[in-house]
C-alpha cells in the first residue's frame, strides 16, 4: 500500500516497515534494518503505482533518484544473500567486495542526499535576503558633515612628511646597570695585611666588610692563591662550620713586600659579575 504525502514524497508501507522512503534507507544504512528482510518488488510496485498517482506532476529527478537507489538495495540483497562462510573462491570474493562497495555507495548517496538539503536550505534562506542598492535618506545624509582642512597644501604636505619618514628604533638605556669591577689581586694584598697581622682570621671575619657578593668571591680566589704559595693554612672543627685562615708566612711574605700580589692589577685581572639582586 502507497500514500502520497502533502509534500509529495513516497512513503512506503511493507510488512515490517511503514514510513518515508528516505527512513528506509536510514534503517539500511544504520543496520536496524536488513536489506533481505526488505520485498524490494513490492516497494518498486508501490513506487510505480505512486508515480501513476502523481500525474501530470510526475517528478523525474525523484523518479531517476528511485531507480538508482533501487537498483543499488537490489544489488546489495543480492550480495547479502552470499554464504557466510570462510571465501575460497576468487568469485566469491569479488562478489563480497561488491557487497561493500554496494553498502558504501548507498552511504555515499545519504551523504550527497543531506548535503544537497543543507544547500536547498542555505539557498531558499539567502533567496530572502536583499542588498541595499541605494545610498541613505536624505534626512541622514544631511547630518554627516563636511570634511574641512583647515591647513594649507604645504602644511598637509610636511605633516604627511613627519609621519611617514621612518623612526630610529628606540633603545634602551643600560647605563644605571652596572656592575662593580673588584680586582682580586687587590684582595689578596688586603687579606694578607689583614692575615699578618691578626695572625689567625675566620673567613666569615675576612669578608665582614664586603659590600656585595663579588667581594667574598674575589677575596676567596685570594686566600686559594695565597694557600698555593703555601702562605696560609685552613682548619674546619666541624662540616659546614666556620673556615679559619692561619698565616703561616713564608719568603716575601711580610706585609708591603714587593712580590706577585702587589702588582698593579692588569684588566685581565678585572672580573665582572653581577651583585646579588
Amino acid at each position: 500500500m502507497t500514500e502520497a504525502r502533502a509534500d509529495g514524497r513516497f512513503t512506503v508501507r511493507l510488512t515490517n516497515f511503514e514510513g518515508p522512503f528516505d527512513l528506509l534507507l536510514q534503517l539500511i544504512g544504520k543496520h536496524r534494518l536488513d536489506v533481505t528482510e526488505i520485498a524490494l518488488s513490492q516497494v518498486t510496485d508501490e513506487f510505480i503505482a505512486h508515480l501513476r498517482a502523481l500525474g501530470d506532476e510526475l517528478d523525474l529527478d525523484q523518479a531517476s533518484e528511485f531507480l538508482v537507489v533501487a537498483a543499488t538495495l537490489l544489488d546489495l540483497k543480492a550480495a547479502r544473500l552470499l554464504p557466510a562462510a570462510d571465501v575460497e573462491d576468487e568469485d566469491d570474493l569479488e562478489l563480497l567486495e561488491a557487497r561493500d562497495l554496494l553498502f558504501a555507495r548507498l552511504l555515499q548517496y545519504r551523504a550527497y542526499k543531506e548535503a544537497a538539503a543543507f544547500l536547498r536550505e542555505r539557498e531558499a534562506g539567502a533567496a530572502l535576503r536583499y542588498g541595499r542598492d541605494a545610498g541613505p535618506d536624505p534626512r541622514f545624509a544631511e547630518q554627516v558633515p563636511e570634511v574641512l582642512l583647515g591647513i594649507t597644501p604645504e602644511q598637509f604636505a610636511a605633516l604627511a612628511t613627519r609621519v611617514l619618514t621612518p623612526k630610529a628604533p628606540p633603545t634602551v638605556s643600560v647605563s644605571h646597570l652596572h656592575a662593580p669591577a673588584v680586582s682580586v689581586a687587590e684582595q689578596l694584598v688586603l687579606v694578607r695585611d689583614r692575615l699578618a697581622a691578626g695572625g689567625t682570621v675566620s673567613f666569615r671575619s675576612l669578608t665582614a666588610d664586603c659590600e656585595h657578593t663579588l667581594e667574598v668571591v674575589a677575596r676567596f680566589l685570594a686566600l686559594l692563591e695565597l694557600y698555593r704559595q703555601q702562605r696560609v693554612s685552613f682548619d674546619q672543627v666541624t662540616p659546614l662550620g666556620d673556615l679559619h685562615v692561619r698565616w703561616i708566612g713564608g719568603p716575601g711574605s711580610t706585609p708591603g713586600s714587593p712580590g706577585v700580589a702587589d702588582t698593579p692589577p692588569a684588566p685581565r685581572n678585572r672580573v665582572r659579575v653581577d651583585p646579588e639582586p
